[in-house]
């Protein structure tokens, strides 16, 4: 796969430029830090509340960020101009995540601080936190890919939303209903489950199975953006 830095930067301003345009967009990323305000406030102490406001971050802020960024191109019909254009597939993927990658890891960085939250192990964290960012950026894409305007991709992110955001949150009754124990496998739920491993005596396979549980949903995700992304090229 040939890259160009010349097009991933060219790509990269344009979504800069588009997303510093658009308030509807661009005022999402006050959500996350307004609820990790309010849980600093009232002094919420448990994993389960520091990361409810980094989970919304990832889906609130990530996934519908690019996903508005993609169904903007989509609706002005520019993104089939991207696609003919000279870029490649990895100058467009990586251009057009590349933003939404920084603005997340800011965002996030900002509500871990707020809410107060210390990692026990900041490394190991970090690196769930980036590999989480790689996925709900691909989500994004996704929705992004199936939406035709920034309004039809509102309502598309609307599951995504709820489901990663307070996925976790299905944990506490899985003892009541059993079938929620399936929410364990979710993104976020692993998210929680590692940083709450960390937080103890902790064995290798505690950190390993929730990595790669993450990394494989985003191996998958991106694996069906592609297919996707190239099937919009000969439609």
């Amino acid at each position: 796969m040939n890259l160009s830095m010349t097009r991933i930067q060219a790509i990269f301003m344009k979504d800069y430029k588009e997303f510093s345009r658009n308030y509807a967009v661009s005022t999402m990323v006050l959500m996350p830090l307004i609820l990790a305000f309010v849980y600093g406030q009232t002094s919420a102490n448990t994993i389960m509340a520091y990361f409810l406001p980094i989970n919304m971050a990832f889906s609130m802020v990530t996934t519908y960020v690019q996903c508005s960024l993609i169904a903007e191109e989509q609706e002005k019909n520019t993104l089939r101009s991207l696609m003919l254009s000279p870029a490649s597939l990895g100058d467009i993927l990586i251009g057009k995540s590349l933003f939404v990658f920084i603005v997340t890891i800011v965002v996030v960085a900002v509500s871990i601080f707020i809410v107060g939250y210390t990692p026990a192990n900041l490394f190991l964290i970090a690196i769930a936190l980036m590999l989480s960012a790689v996925f709900y950026i691909a989500i994004g894409t996704l929705c992004g890919l199936f939406s035709k305007s920034i309004m039809e991709g509102s309502i598309i992110v609307l599951p995504v939303v709820i489901i990663f955001s307070f996925g976790p949150s299905l944990l506490a009754l899985s003892e009541a209903f059993p079938f929620l124990k399936i929410a364990e496998w979710l993104p976020s739920s692993q998210l929680v489950l590692l940083a709450e491993a960390l937080e103890g005596t902790y064995t290798t396979m505690d950190v390993i199975i929730p990595i790669a549980t993450i990394i494989v949903w985003s191996i998958v995700t991106w694996i069906v953006v592609g297919y996707i992304y190239k099937k919009r090229m000969v439609d």
